[in-house]
């Protein structure tokens, strides 16, 4: 009993480790190039989006991991135990977002109030962050949310995902694109994908999905031209 209690300790330490690890990892690797105040603020604010993901599936009852960073590109948690539906999935794809976001909104109202620009730029990144994370594409959290109202919006994605490239090129997009664009393939070529039971949901449920989704995203878009505005013209010290 006690040699698996020691055992059990271990992998709680290592879980913790892993997590620990990787945000001190990623405020070193950021610190270098953002300085490290900004790095603690930018990390905290990944570590709360993940958390929504986090306490989500554990709502849903589902086994899922600490989180895990990794520098330039992110985070994510583990989902030990995937969900038995587009709903679960969505729930759980949102929940990061919208916590992400509360987060990023905390840092304006501080920014607007102690006149802190380091703060309006960590609420300008999580903005940012948070919206690119709604592209309606897998594996972002946009696709896991929009494949409950249809998995053929991923196809809209595809173009948005190559506007930023144009835009913006970055290795982080072409990752994704690989991981995204054959699934959206065959979401087209396969019209069952979208009838299989997996997808199946209530109209009320789609709605209450789409109109979460559609509101979030404009709050987001909206939210960070204002930052960006305040930034840009240096309204605060």
């Amino acid at each position: 009993m006690k040699a698996l209690l020691a055992l059990l300790a271990v992998g709680k330490m290592g879980k913790f480790l892993a997590t620990g690890g990787t945000m001190l990892l990623s405020v070193f690797t950021y610190a270098f190039v953002f300085g490290w105040r900004y790095a603690v603020g930018f990390v905290g604010l990944l570590l709360v989006h993940e958390m929504g993901h986090f306490l989500a599936a554990k709502q849903r009852g589902l086994d899922v991991g600490a989180p895990t960073f990794i520098p330039f590109v992110g985070a994510w948690i583990q989902l030990k135990e995937q969900p038995h539906d587009a709903e679960t999935e969505a729930f759980v794809g949102i929940a990061g977002p919208m916590l992400g976001s509360a987060a990023a909104f905390v840092c304006y109202l501080l920014a607007r109030e102690t006149g802190s620009s380091l703060l309006l730029a960590l609420s300008y990144s999580g903005f940012i962050l948070n919206l690119f994370n709604l592209i309606p594409i897998t594996p972002l959290d946009g696709g896991r949310i929009v494949a409950v109202i249809s998995p053929r919006i991923w196809l809209l994605g595809i173009p948005l995902l190559a506007g930023l490239f144009l835009l913006k090129p970055s290795p982080l997009l072409l990752l994704i694109a690989v991981v995204a664009i054959p699934q959206a393939w065959r979401t087209l070529r396969d019209p069952e994908t979208t009838a299989s039971a997996y997808y199946q949901a209530a109209p009320s449920v789609r709605y209450q999905y789409a109109f979460q989704y559609l509101v979030l995203a404009a709050l987001l878009a909206i939210m960070a031209f204002e930052a960006h505005e305040m930034l840009t013209a240096g309204r605060l010290r």
